[in-house]
């Protein structure tokens, strides 16, 4: 059997078991999210909703990794003890330079789980020092998904009950922009 070694680097921070990190590219950031942000802040002295860049994602509106954060941070004002920030290195890298101790990870249905289990197992060999802590969301929003909301979004529909009203905003103007001239198209 093939055994990874383990994620170091030299000056790491102390671990920080009161210090979680919740990582994601929250593209956009749902009610979801944020319920399990929610959820979370007082089991933890501090969180981190870790924005992560990513350059391979799939169709919607594609917001920059900055309006991320902006959104994220627009939608979680309201918890004292989390903070917003972005990263785009291997999130090993991120748990180690800043001494976290568990990153937080959230399963909607038993479809994630074999996805998120894969990634908590790397993880772990990868950063031993932290735990990964699976939530579950509120049962209102169990089946909401960020691909889904960009999907009713983009098609017109009232995503206000998946989304901070900043990222309904936010969406509503991304694709008002997008679509095409369509003056003398009547359908109806």
């Amino acid at each position: 059997m093939l055994s990874l070694p383990a994620f170091s680097f030299v000056n790491q921070p102390p671990v920080n078991q009161r210090l979680a990190i919740y990582p994601g590219t929250f593209d956009p950031i749902t009610n979801g999210h944020a319920d399990l942000v929610a959820r979370a802040a007082p089991l933890f002295e501090r969180i981190i909703v870790a924005v992560a860049e990513s350059q391979n994602k799939g169709k919607g509106p594609g917001f920059s990794m900055q309006e991320r954060i902006t959104l994220a941070r627009l939608a979680l004002a309201d918890l004292p003890n989390v903070e917003v920030r972005g990263f785009d290195c291997l999130l090993a890298q991120l748990v180690s330079e800043l001494g976290a101790g568990v990153i937080i990870r959230g399963l909607r249905a038993v479809s994630d789980f074999e996805y998120e289990f894969q990634l908590a197992s790397m993880n772990r060999h990868l950063i031993p020092q932290a735990e990964t802590l699976f939530l579950t969301p509120a049962e209102q929003y169990s089946f909401i998904s960020s691909s889904l909301v960009r999907e009713i979004g983009r098609l017109g529909g009232d995503i206000s009950g998946f989304v901070h009203p900043a990222v309904q905003q936010a969406m509503r103007q991304r694709w008002q922009k997008k679509q095409p001239e369509t003056e003398g198209d009547n359908y109806a």
